[in-house]
């Protein structure tokens, strides 16, 4: 098909890729959970022992990113999450930077999919990156969640490319194949990425409601602008 990679494997799979001529493209790294992350500072100390520990693994198997969260809000004001994620990727920074390893931090929606999710807006997110101001601290722009939360999609990835380290797709609505039965208009996005500087990866994360090796193979196909 022409991929080159695969997304979201565990320290223990992180070489399996190369078994097949690919590269994990996005790890697990023990670096928080979706709703215990960063915006805490209580999670710092976690939180960099899984990156001490996974990360010389990571560079060893050639993994460019691994992934992190900003956990729930859970009665927590936007800007003390900020202040408080800001916090822990400063202390994170000198880490990741040694290791030539890119910390991306994922917008998801907080509408559908993951309530009370913090880093639920692009401009969040932003912010964040701003303040940390690192080359390897990057966001993780999930279109899928960022349909759902902002659309605006072209015009929002093109403003803040600089602070993108990696994308994930999936259909709107249900999360399902990349087709003419939902609403983002894929090869649209796809020339709005190249249009920019951005030269890491766009990773599938769909569930097929079809055959998933067909639906996989499409949607590489009307990626590949």
């Amino acid at each position: 098909m022409g991929l080159k990679g695969i997304d979201l494997l565990q320290p223990e799979e992180y070489e399996v890729p190369r078994r097949y001529g690919l590269i994990c493209s996005m790890g697990y790294a023990d670096a928080g959970q979706i709703g215990k992350g960063l915006n805490r500072i209580e999670n710092h100390n976690a939180i960099e022992a899984g990156l001490r520990k996974n990360l010389p693994l990571a560079a060893k198997a050639g993994v460019p990113n691994v992934i992190t969260f900003s956990g729930n809000r859970d009665g927590l004001s936007d800007e003390e999450g900020a202040r408080n994620t800001i916090a822990g990727m400063r202390r994170l920074r000198p880490l990741v930077e040694a290791h030539g390893i890119n910390l991306c931090l994922e917008l998801l929606n907080s509408k559908v999919n993951h309530k009370g999710y913090m880093c639920d807006h692009t401009a969040w997110g932003v912010r964040v990156m701003e303040e940390v101001n690192s080359p390897n601290i990057k966001l993780l722009y999930d279109i899928y969640h960022m349909q759902i939360m902002e659309g605006d999609l072209i015009a929002t990835i093109q403003a803040n490319s600089k602070w993108i380290g990696h994308f994930h797709t999936g259909g709107v609505p249900g999360r399902h194949e990349l087709n003419d039965s939902q609403e983002v208009n894929w090869a649209g996005v796809m020339r709005g990425i190249v249009a920019t500087s951005f030269a890491g990866y766009v990773a599938h994360e769909f569930e097929p409601l079809g055959d998933p090796l067909t639906s996989l193979r499409q949607a590489v196909e009307l990626c590949d602008v």
